[in-house]
């Protein structure tokens, strides 16, 4: 038959002898009669492929039991978990959200949903099928696990704490779960949590330069600045040329006003990256605090070239260029501080200032206004804050 399939496929044009005819209606006959005939496959097939672990040859054939049979949805999820196998998720997602249509109720389906989305990096749509799995069995530790994770990804990191915690209770030992819960309470700003965590990540490691950063961004976040100086340090012994750590501790020197020591952590950072915008900044900023204009703005101006949105250099550009006079450039730098971050009191005055300096009085005024009001709201949150219970280490 091959061969006489060649021969067919090399005629182009002219006319067909007799016999050449009734070859090829034969040969139609045969290939109908094949495809007519061929059994159809059950789902007693697909499982038995399953069973041998051929899972691709599984997947066809419970994709020919839904072209039999649309309205099988449990077809439709076997079909998913046969191409989950393979790693074909964006594949196997569509095969549950079918079978999901036909059955809501199908067991484990909304389970398989979500872990299909959520290899695919897809952490939102991953949160409702998990929800409803969790929701459907509130003793699954698998759906519990993944669903945190899956808010940690999203960066609801509020709700990743609940689960994680829960997850990690469980699995005491899994040190990736605790470092992610860790992480999800320094970002939900849940600072005794995070100390509590990382505390833990630390006995268990105590040579991690991670651990430690992590550690002082949670004391710090606790207004222990002297305690997080101390776990920087530490973590730069461990790690000196771990990116970031002597910005972290230079930021801290910096918040503590001990200058000279952020100065020299800013420049360490900076002969590891020369380009790194905020120590270029917040030496800039040191800088200025010692009167040394020329050389601030040359800081600022560089730090700018490499990060086009750094507060801290805007607000700091502008009293360079009101202590040079340059009064349009000093404008131009405190309006963009106060477009980054509208709330800080400081860059509306300033530029009430400059205002004032162009003559422009009622720009002025509205400025000086804005910088009251703020500095009342400040005042109001910081009251506020006074009367309510702060929480105790655990």
């Amino acid at each position: 038959m091959i061969f006489l399939a060649n021969r067919i496929a090399g005629i182009e044009t002219g006319p067909l002898n007799q016999s050449l005819r009734v070859s090829i209606y034969v040969c139609r006959l045969i290939l109908l009669a094949l495809t007519t005939f061929a059994p159809a496959q059950s789902p007693s097939d697909a499982l038995a492929l399953e069973q041998q672990g051929r899972f691709a040859d599984a997947a066809q054939a419970w994709r020919a039991v839904t072209q039999q049979n649309p309205k099988d949805a449990g077809a439709f999820a076997s079909l998913g978990v046969d191409l989950a196998r393979q790693q074909k998720y964006a594949e196997a997602t569509q095969a549950y959200t079918r079978a999901l249509v036909l059955n809501p109720k199908l067991p484990g389906i909304q389970l398989n949903l979500g872990l299909a989305e959520f290899k695919q990096g897809h952490f939102d749509a991953a949160i409702v099928p998990l929800s409803k799995a969790l929701t459907g069995d509130p003793q699954n530790s698998q759906a519990r696990t993944l669903l945190g994770m899956s808010y940690y990804g999203a960066h609801r990191f509020a709700d990743a704490v609940k689960l994680l915690r829960l997850a990690t209770d469980a699995d005491p030992a899994n040190s990736q779960l605790r470092q992610m819960l860790a992480q999800s309470c320094l970002s939900a700003k849940q600072y005794h949590c995070a100390l509590e965590q990382f505390k833990i990540i630390l006995q268990q490691n105590p040579d991690s330069a991670a651990g430690h950063i992590l550690l002082g961004e949670a004391l710090d976040g606790l207004q222990k600045t002297p305690e997080a100086i101390a776990e920087f340090q530490a973590a730069a012994k461990i790690a000196p040329r771990e990116p970031d750590v002597h910005f972290g501790l230079g930021y801290l020197y910096w918040k503590s006003k001990q200058y000279d020591e952020a100065k020299k952590a800013f420049e360490v950072e900076l002969a590891l990256d020369p380009t790194h915008a905020l120590a270029l900044a917040y030496l800039g900023d040191i800088a200025l605090k010692n009167s040394e204009v020329e050389n601030a703005g040359t800081l600022l101006e560089k730090s700018l070239q490499h990060k086009n949105d750094l507060r801290i250099a805007y607000f700091d550009l502008g009293a360079v260029r009101m202590a040079q006079k340059d009064y349009p450039a000093a404008l131009k730098a405190l309006k963009r501080a106060v477009e980054l971050d509208p709330t800080q009191p400081d860059a509306h005055y300033r530029l009430g200032r400059v205002y004032r300096a162009l003559g422009k009085t009622a720009e002025a005024e509205a400025e000086f206004v804005a910088t009251k009001s703020l500095h009342q709201k400040a005042d109001a949150a910081v009251v506020l804050e006074r009367a309510v219970p702060q929480p105790t280490a655990h």
